[in-house]
């Protein structure tokens, strides 16, 4: 049987004590406050699909605005457009975004049939020149602390047929 006495229980008690502590302020030192990621849309390229939905490969321009790389592995990302889900993708591709630098990366998304048709429905009620609203969300994995998530938004400006294109 193991006999402990009471100043060497207190002193690796006390060692246990100082351990965590230093290991959580360097935790705390790692959660400083990040700029967020910059996101913008470059290209979007058909690819095949299974029945009745498209696949659409999204190309994402993302700018770093921070003094640290943010190494990812993981994307994943959805598109709502008229305040509808519209496509989401996910992608298990791995890299760095580079300490206020850039990158462009390509995730394939999926729109439904459904969505395609609930989107149609919602378009229709638009009238030519006016903005149809998206919204565009996800993150980049990167582990327990080291999780990156982005978002865009804005307005789907229909073109205005009356009007001569410039």
């Amino acid at each position: 049987m193991l006999s402990f006495s009471t100043s060497s229980t207190h002193a690796l008690l006390r060692a246990v004590l100082a351990s965590f502590l230093i290991v959580s302020l360097a935790a705390c030192s790692s959660l400083s406050p990040r700029d967020p990621v910059k996101i913008d849309l470059v290209g979007l390229e058909p690819l095949p699909g299974e029945g009745l939905e498209m696949r659409f490969s999204v190309k994402l321009r993302v700018q770093n605005p921070n003094d640290s790389a943010i190494d990812y592995n993981g994307i994943a990302l959805d598109l709502d457009v008229n305040n509808q889900p519209l496509a989401s993708g996910v992608s298990d591709q791995s890299g760095q975004i580079p300490r206020f630098g850039e990158a462009v990366i390509s995730v394939p998304v999926t729109i439904s049939a459904f969505s395609a048709m609930r989107q149609a429905m919602g378009a229709s009620l638009y009238k030519p020149g006016q903005g149809l609203p998206y919204e565009l969300s996800g993150k980049f994995a990167g582990g327990l602390f080291g999780t990156s998530r982005f978002s865009d938004s804005g307005t789907f400006n229909w073109p205005d047929p009356t009007q001569p294109v410039p």
